[in-house]
């Protein structure tokens, strides 16, 4: 575990961590801010792939955070990744949104049904029983099946709280094959090799903040990096006991995590004569 003042690169879960739906959560953007004004990277890393890097950054805008492409890394664009390092130019059979077809396509893959390479599943909000039919369908007959995440809920500021995200299909995918799928996002290293890959940022200075135990902090674990757990979107205090993977720093939001950075700079700037 790192002091928070030897971190570097903070790689931010979203959904949950920074904005519930189109809302902003309290002390997101003065945090994100003060990372920029020292000097460190602040990556959003996202299991989210039912939007594009585009659709993200134009995103953060409306809600007030200039971000660049090189900031965003998704678990479909971590996808995507490591297919064009395995087969480049591949046929897809995807279980996805406009968006991320149209990164599948961009990145030179060929979106088909008819004997497809690979059954890929991202977080399908314009599922339709006939194409969940049709990935089953592929899968038992052998067609390798990969995920881009496992995330089981998607955190919303509706209602409801919580919408099906991509592992639920993934269950029901599982019970009706037998196959397990090949899972890229978070919680495998692949995310974090993504970021480095994006960022050259020394792994030993890296910290993934999210609000999920099961998917950002096992991340954390994993690949060997601080782990900073949010408690401002899907898991609760009560739930790290039951969790194998545990935080080593804990905050009810970033607006805490920002104040304990800051305590952190402070002390060491006093030490040192500056950062």
């Amino acid at each position: 575990m790192n002091s928070l003042a030897a971190i570097r690169c903070f790689a931010l879960d979203m959904d949950g961590t920074i904005y519930l739906g189109d809302r902003l959560l309290p002390g997101a953007g003065e945090f994100l801010d003060y990372l920029r004004q020292t000097g460190r990277r602040r990556i959003f890393l996202t299991n989210n792939s039912s939007r594009s890097r585009a659709a993200y950054l134009g995103k953060l805008a409306r809600l007030g955070i200039d971000a660049v492409p090189d900031e965003v890394v998704t678990s479909g664009t971590a996808t995507i990744a490591c297919l064009n390092s395995r087969c480049p130019g591949a046929r897809i059979f995807l279980l996805g949104t406009p968006d991320l077809a149209g990164e599948f396509a961009e990145a030179g893959f060929v979106l088909t049904a008819d004997r497809p390479d690979y059954v890929v599943l991202g977080y399908d909000t314009t599922l339709t029983y006939d194409r969940l039919a049709r990935a089953c369908h592929l899968v038992r007959a052998g067609v390798p099946l990969i995920a881009t995440h496992p995330d089981i809920n998607c955190p919303t500021d509706q209602d409801s709280g919580y919408l099906p995200d991509a592992g639920a299909i993934l269950a029901l995918i599982r019970a009706a094959t037998g196959v397990e799928a090949k899972i890229i996002g978070k919680p495998h290293r692949e995310m974090i090799d993504a970021l480095v890959a994006v960022t050259g940022a020394d792994p030993a200075a890296v910290a993934m903040v999210g609000d999920r135990l099961y998917t950002d902090i096992q991340l954390a674990a994993n690949a060997g990096i601080t782990g900073i757990l949010v408690l401002s979107g899907e898991s609760g205090i009560d739930d790290i006991a039951l969790s194998p993977a545990k935080p080593d720093y804990i905050f009810p939001s970033l607006r805490e995590l920002h104040a304990a950075l800051c305590r952190e700079d402070s002390q060491l700037s006093g030490r040192t004569g500056g950062l």
